[in-house]
């Protein structure tokens, strides 16, 4: 068994709403050196085995988990014993 953490964001070209207000928030709070918050999802998927895995994080991506037109996406495979 594997699991794979999938951080999706957005693409640097696409303005980010919700980014802005939390950094105006932090900066309200005086939170100071804050330039930029960017959000973006985390998901956790466990797959039965590592054969293909990332062919199969590949194609789950493209076809539903991420909007490829907007957003990029990165994952990491750990083997769960």
């Amino acid at each position: 068994m594997c699991k794979v953490n999938i951080y999706i964001t957005l693409k640097e070209a696409v303005l980010d709403p919700q980014g802005k207000v939390i950094s105006q928030s932090l900066k309200d709070l005086e939170y100071d050196g804050v330039r930029d918050v960017r959000t973006g999802k985390y998901l956790q998927v466990e797959l039965a085995d590592r054969e293909n895995a990332e062919q199969k994080i590949e194609d789950m991506c493209n076809r539903l988990l991420a909007n490829t037109v907007i957003e990029d996406y990165t994952y990491t495979i750990e083997e769960v014993v």
